[in-house]
């Protein structure tokens, strides 16, 4: 290893003593979200993989930086600016995003452009970590409520079920199934949208195949989350005489609810096999 990379590698381990000491608050804050809300369990495994990514690349790291400290600065005072004003409105996403510009803008001061276009990616997934704001949560989570709510009914028309959607409410027959907001299918769509993030910046494949699996990732986190619908609805049916119902009825909504994860990544597996079989990459040119 290279005595420039050396140094560089000390300058950046004191940057991020310094700035995790800084940003402590919030960190303590996200963590408790990562932990507390099922909605944010993913938040705990962003910053590793961000770390995987760094490590990834480590054979890319600039040679010779070249530092660029007024953008940096810039950046900085952004940075600072969006933390002053999260402060003043208690608003925990702001002041995730302004970590983020912050790193940014410490990787500027003390290595430059090159550095950050080398950094660009793990930056970027860092902000899967951030929740989302509480009005744009409620908005979509209500959205995808409707959603589920018709698309599930309609499925158990097609299965031959009396369903009928009422409100964020499926009747079928004497049965009311609720979809509530924690029903709403947004963890899933937070989630699979951070793993689906994640798969194209792994993937060697053309901008089109890397796109297609970006925009997959609703309508694949909306299955999921109406085929778990569907199955509670049926289940709800099946087991309606049942003298354990309750119980038995809990467990299955609680199973539906951990299969919905490992259903998506199976999607998202067989449409990179599909897109690995039917679309043909075009070979690159020799150096």
């Amino acid at each position: 290893m290279s005595l420039n990379r050396i140094v560089t590698s000390w300058k950046g381990l004191l940057l991020v003593a310094l700035l995790g000491w800084a940003y402590l608050p919030t960190l303590r804050e996200l963590v408790d979200k990562w932990l507390n809300d099922p909605q944010y369990s993913h938040g705990i495994l962003v910053p590793l993989f961000s770390l995987y990514l760094l490590r990834r690349n480590w054979d890319k790291l600039p040679q010779h930086p070249r530092p660029w400290p007024l953008a940096g600065y810039a950046v900085l005072a952004v940075a600072l600016a969006c933390r002053v004003l999260a402060a003043a409105l208690y608003f925990t996403p702001l002041d995730g995003l302004s970590l983020v510009l912050c790193v940014a803008g410490m990787v500027l001061v003390a290595s430059g452009g090159a550095t950050l276009r080398w950094t660009w990616q793990p930056l970027v997934f860092l902000l899967f970590m951030i929740p989302l704001p509480y009005q744009v949560e409620r908005m979509m989570g209500a959205e995808l409520q409707h959603i589920a709510t018709v698309v599930s009914t309609f499925v158990l028309q097609c299965l031959g079920q009396p369903a009928i959607a009422e409100g964020n409410t499926i009747l079928i027959r004497d049965v009311r199934l609720g979809v509530v907001e924690a029903c709403s299918g947004l963890r899933m769509l937070v989630t699979f949208a951070a793993f689906a993030v994640g798969a194209v910046m792994l993937l060697d494949r053309s901008w089109v195949v890397k796109l297609l699996v970006l925009v997959s990732a609703v309508p694949i986190a909306l299955v999921t989350n109406i085929l778990r619908i569907t199955a509670t609805g049926l289940a709800h049916i099946v087991l309606h005489d049942s003298p354990q119902r309750g119980n038995v009825l809990e467990f299955i909504h609680d199973f539906n609810g951990w299969m919905m994860m490992p259903i998506g990544l199976a999607m998202l597996l067989l449409e990179l096999w599909l897109f690995r079989h039917l679309l043909i990459e075009p070979k690159k040119s020799a150096a």
